[in-house]
């Protein structure tokens, strides 16, 4: 999986934001806001990622267990597709 070309995460006064640029502007209007664990998923899936890797990847940062890891990147994951931001 992996997050269309013209979208970015941004650290603005302290949330963290992720916003369209060049092109992407006229097809996503705002902005999305995202806590500091969905920037830290929201910047693996700009490199491309797999669901499975994305839940390595949370359980290795944060004092999760792999069951609760996995709930929450399948949670990420359906947010980020209603906003059409993967390729």
């Amino acid at each position: 999986m992996k997050i269309k070309e013209g979208y970015i995460l941004r650290n603005v006064a302290g949330s963290f934001v992720v916003v369209p640029i060049g092109e992407a502007v006229s097809e996503f209007n705002g902005m999305m806001n995202l806590n500091d664990t969905g920037a830290f998923l929201f910047e693996k899936l700009i490199e491309g990622i797999s669901r499975d890797d994305l839940i390595s990847a949370l359980t290795d940062e944060y004092d999760v267990d792999a069951k609760t890891a996995s709930k929450d990147v399948d949670a990420f994951i359906e947010k980020v597709k209603e906003q059409d931001l993967f390729e």
